[in-house]
């Protein structure tokens, strides 16, 4: 494990695909006695999350949080029968669906990150999703005439809005939500709010490749993230970020893929092609201020590329990236320069 202690604790931040980032910490004595932390893990969101409070020791406070992730759960999940996202796939070229709050908020950002990107995030990509089967035990190539028919119903455009009655329709019978590459940010950011409204200063939320930091650690200095190497068992990291109130989001290829006749086929779909996005990028890891705008814009990157992502990084406020790419050339946004700091010689920084 790479990650250095400072004024007693280390963060080790995995850069991979979008699943659990692992976090390491180690303590020395403080000068004035501190509460001891307390901590919790749950599968939840298909994920392993993870919330750990250093200055209460309230256990109360840890069921809140874990309480809202479980009720964001129960709206937008897509593996579950009765949420909200279900109905209103199941209503889709048929009649809108009265939603929450909670879920009508995260689907018009994604509308809004569809139209941003142009499309290559797209919260409609629900059919790919079910035909590729990545992460379950039914992966496969689907058929290219499986991909068009599934292309015909995917356009964030043809979501229907109607933020007066929170209702969301779909134009087309078939279409599919799939908000699993936004919806874990906004429950980060929601977790957040929780332990903010009791006290809470200095935590981490750790919900499967989504980390959200409060404050600065317990000593008053800033976290400190170790980027993980992709190509690397867990806890081989890369270089060292320092950060406060902040999220860190991933997406890469190297966890969740599944392999047929001799090649790696990766989760990240592209849904102009149907197939994973294929281009020079390994990993990308965003710095943001909002858990959802990072979890999305990580797609977004990943699709882009370096070099436009890099473009469009420099074009937005409050928002930072690092590209690792399959040759292990590492690119990061003009705000990281000089900040980020590679402690791998088998890596090269390159702008």
């Amino acid at each position: 494990m790479n990650a250095r202690k400072v004024s007693g604790i280390s963060v080790a931040l995995l850069l991979a695909a979008v699943l659990p980032i692992n976090i390491f910490l180690s303590g020395c004595k403080a000068q004035t006695k501190k509460p001891e932390p307390i901590s919790r893990n749950e599968f939840m969101l298909g994920t392993d999350c993870m919330v750990k409070i250093y200055d209460s020791s309230d256990a109360s406070i840890l069921d809140k949080a874990f309480a809202r992730i479980a009720d964001l759960e129960s709206k937008m999940s897509i593996n579950k029968e009765g949420t909200e996202v279900d109905a209103v796939n199941a209503a889709s070229g048929m009649s809108p669906v009265k939603v929450s709050a909670d879920t009508f908020d995260v689907i018009e950002r994604g509308v809004k990150y569809g139209e941003d990107s142009n499309g290559k995030f797209d919260i409609t990509i629900g059919p790919l999703v079910k035909l590729w089967g990545i992460n379950t035990d039914h992966a496969r190539v689907p058929a290219k005439e499986e991909l068009t028919e599934a292309d015909k119903l995917i356009s964030y455009k043809d979501i229907v809005l109607d933020k007066q009655n929170s209702t969301v329709f779909l134009k087309k019978k078939g279409m599919v939500l799939d908000l699993g590459g936004i919806a874990k940010g906004y429950v980060a950011d929601q977790v957040g709010i929780v332990l903010k409204e009791n006290g809470v200063k200095h935590a981490i939320i750790n919900l499967g490749g989504n980390v959200l930091v409060l404050g600065n650690n317990v000593s008053g200095n800033p976290w400190r993230i170790g980027i993980q190497d992709p190509f690397n068992p867990r806890g081989d990291t890369i270089g060292i970020l320092e950060v406060k109130d902040k999220t860190v989001t991933t997406s890469g290829i190297y966890e969740r893929y599944f392999e047929q006749d001799g090649k790696s086929y990766h989760h990240i779909l592209n849904p102009a092609t149907g197939y994973p996005v294929d281009n020079e990028v390994a990993g990308v890891s965003i710095i943001t201020d909002a858990s959802m705008d990072g979890d999305a814009l990580s797609t977004v990157l990943f699709c882009m590329g370096v070099q436009e992502g890099l473009k469009y990084v420099e074009g937005k406020k409050n928002i930072e990236c690092i590209f690792v790419t399959r040759n292990k050339e590492v690119y990061v946004s003009s705000g990281l320069k000089g900040v980020f700091k590679l402690n791998s010689d088998q890596f090269k920084l390159m702008n």
